[in-house]
């Protein structure tokens, strides 16, 4: 029973304390928040950074919850939880060569080869937390944006990073044009850059508002969001094309569809604006469960996308409709807990199905197997990456002290847990709970 909760994302200045800004923000939104559809679960906290690969096999997720997870779009389930990172994952890509990049408050780039516990290489050099990063088109440049106002080049064959410097503020997006040619930076400062990679001074546009989120289109048009709630069109050598008002909140995540077609805004609101990307013009909203959706990235068929949000979950929409995608996005083809339908304590754990298996042979997810789990001490399941702090912690699972544990919560009854904060107050469903889990996790 592990994952992360972590930090959030300023967008005005790295010096303001990120956990404050979070609890507020989660405070003032909190309110109506209802169950969604088409759901991946496996994150401890929001969900800060989404990539799809170009196949539709497979996506990777940040968090602030200080992780990463590959998952298979085929089963729709987790296929690996990457831990690295000590604060949050705020940016992640997948490499031409089936690798994946992930990079964070830390101001550290981790590469990962699939299935490998450990990065290949850490990249350094940053002073501030890494907001996003880009690749290339040939796939051998990765493009990082930091906080500490500076956008860095790293070759991906190795070798010192190239430094891109002149903004006044944190830089929050960066995206490569599809030639290859110019990389595009935004930032906080007001301004949008557009660097030559073979050298020289970059454009510098000025713009009506700071700047959050960035992409680009196959034909090198400049999608760019601010905290004025709007999509500034540019041209590739900066002249401004158009702007629609995609909400009154802050923009804080954009993707372009393959085809070029549309144009998802993410917004701190909690509303996804889908945009002709042609027309420059609002063709509908998505409106989820009102806290801030932090990232999107379309699927290969232009038509499906996925959004990650505050509460922690990955949805997937119909941007053609406006609709959520059905049905939950479960391990199996089947819903796991099938066999226990009208079980409390089984609707109790559904809550967990996406992270932990039951049964013998279903292995580890994002977090530990719970299989056999009564009898066990605490981080000792094979195969599994647990907080060092648990290792040393004196804990047998009995019906006791699973209870005890979702009585007081995991922080304080597991200190050093990455496991998501959660209580049970009803003694009644913590009962349930461990009786199912008795009936269900017996080898």
């Amino acid at each position: 029973m592990e994952n992360a909760v972590a930090a959030t994302l300023d967008f005005r200045s790295i010096r303001r304390p990120a956990c404050l800004t979070w609890a507020l923000l989660l405070v003032i939104l909190s309110v109506g928040m209802s169950p969604a559809s088409a759901q991946l679960r496996g994150h401890g906290g929001p969900v800060r950074a989404l990539a799809v690969s170009s196949d539709g096999e497979t996506a990777i997720s940040g968090s602030f919850d200080s992780t990463a997870i590959r998952w298979s779009l085929t089963r729709n389930a987790a296929e690996q939880v990457l831990r690295f990172h000590p604060d949050a994952v705020n940016a992640v890509v997948l490499l031409k060569d089936g690798r994946a990049a992930t990079a964070g408050a830390d101001g550290r780039i981790a590469i990962w080869t699939p299935g490998h516990a450990q990065p290949d290489a850490s990249l350094e050099g940053h002073t501030g937390p890494i907001a996003a990063l880009a690749v290339s088109p040939d796939g051998t440049i990765l493009a990082s944006a930091s906080w500490d106002h500076t956008v860095r080049l790293w070759t991906l064959a190795g070798g010192p990073s190239r430094v891109l410097g002149g903004h006044t503020q944190n830089v929050n997006a960066v995206a490569f044009a599809p030639d290859g040619r110019t990389l595009v930076s935004a930032s906080y400062d007001l301004s949008l850059r557009i660097w030559p990679l073979a050298g020289g001074a970059p454009t510098v546009v000025a713009l009506p508002t700071p700047l959050n989120a960035l992409a680009i289109g196959s034909d090198g048009e400049i999608a760019a969001g601010g905290a004025d709630g709007k999509l500034y069109f540019l041209t590739g050598d900066g002249k401004l094309a158009g702007e629609v008002s995609a909400g009154p909140r802050p923009v804080i995540s954009i993707a372009v569809s393959p085809d070029g077609a549309l144009v998802a805004a993410a917004g701190i609101g909690g509303t996804v604006a889908v945009i002709s990307r042609k027309a420059h013009q609002l063709l509908r909203t998505l409106v989820g469960p009102g806290l801030p959706v932090w990232s999107v990235a379309f699927l290969p068929d232009s038509h499906t996308l996925m959004t990650g949000g505050a509460d922690n979950i990955i949805r997937r929409w119909n941007v053609l409709t406006g609709e959520p995608i059905d049905p939950l996005l479960l391990e199996m083809a089947g819903d796991p807990l099938a066999a226990y339908a009208g079980d409390r304590g089984a609707e109790v754990f559904r809550a967990c199905v996406a992270c932990h298996t039951l049964g013998t042979g279903q292995g580890n997810k994002a977090g530990p197997t719970l299989a056999g789990i009564f009898g066990r001490r605490i981080a000792t399941v094979q195969g599994y990456d647990f907080s060092e702090a648990l290792k040393h912690l004196d804990i047998v699972w009995t019906p006791e002290t699973v209870s005890r544990l979702f009585e007081i919560g995991p922080s304080v009854y597991t200190p050093g847990t990455k496991m998501p904060e959660q209580r049970i107050g009803s003694e009644q469903d913590r009962a349930a709970l461990v009786q199912f889990l008795e009936r269900a996790t017996k080898r």
